[in-house]
């Protein structure tokens, strides 16, 4: 008897790991990794604003980098930036708290393109609300912020 007891054991304990391991696979993980729904107009805002990495701005004495310095974007209307860099010398253009959205990913041209280059862009959609300050990695005196707030409309 004390043999059927202990095998009802080892089965009962097998299928309840199988069970636990089945629900964290199939339900947990794909629930916690899934992206959340967002608005058409907050995944695609209508009016991008653009900001231009000035020429010179590798030289510590030139006061501005970023122009504009800071932007304020509103959530599903202008949560889009795209920086342009119009100087000589290869840039980048990386958060300052590490941020990391949602749906975009981390807030850093290295991460998605590398350093901008050159006459070439790097676009990032905020989807969420805040304040992001950020700079250059290669040239810390560059410095900007974007903040974005929520649309009333």
């Amino acid at each position: 008897m004390n043999n059927h007891a202990a095998g009802i054991s080892i089965i009962a304990f097998i299928v309840t790991v199988a069970a636990s391991m089945s629900y964290y696979q199939f339900v947990y993980t794909p629930e916690a990794n899934a992206k959340p729904q967002l608005p058409e107009e907050v995944l695609n805002p209508s009016e991008p604003v653009k900001v231009s990495i000035i020429e010179g701005s590798a030289l510590p004495s030139q006061q501005k980098n970023f122009d504009p310095k800071e932007i304020r974007a509103t959530l599903g209307i202008s949560n889009k930036i795209i920086w342009t860099n119009a100087d000589t010398t290869a840039h980048t253009v990386t958060t300052d708290n590490q941020y990391n959205d949602q749906i975009s990913g981390p807030f850093n041209s290295v991460d998605s393109i590398g350093l901008v280059l050159p006459q070439q862009t790097y676009e990032f959609t905020f989807t969420k609300d805040g304040e992001y300050p950020y700079h250059c990695e290669p040239h810390p005196w560059m410095t900007g912020k974007v903040i974005i707030v929520k649309s009333f409309a």
